[in-house]
């Protein structure tokens, strides 16, 4: 059950946190600022993400190789390196990517 409805959108929410988060992106406010650039933010976990830039905190390890990252999606990423998945196929050629990303461009 998703009862909470964007006044803006057609899309709904399970939890009236998750609307009131996305309702910042028709309002265009960023509540969240970065204490070592003044960057903003939407949301708080964007920001925590963002500071690690200036902390050098890479708290991520793969546990195949000596490399850490900032965020859980880049590792999780990074780790089709090792397994080889290339979870995102072209519907026109039998080539396939490890990120969406890589995918699009394609």
């Amino acid at each position: 059950e998703r009862p909470f409805t964007c006044a803006h959108c057609p899309k709904t929410f399970r939890y009236k946190k998750t609307l009131r988060a996305h309702q910042r992106i028709h309002s265009g406010e960023r509540p969240f600022a970065c204490t070592y650039c003044s960057k903003a933010f939407r949301d708080s976990s964007t920001l925590i993400v963002h500071q690690r830039i200036h902390t050098g905190e890479r708290p991520f390890a793969c546990d195949q190789c000596p490399k850490a990252f900032r965020d859980k999606k880049t590792l999780t990423v990074h780790q089709r390196i090792h397994s080889g998945e290339r979870p995102f196929a072209c519907t026109h050629c039998p080539k396939a990517f490890r990120d969406s990303s890589t995918l699009t461009a394609h």
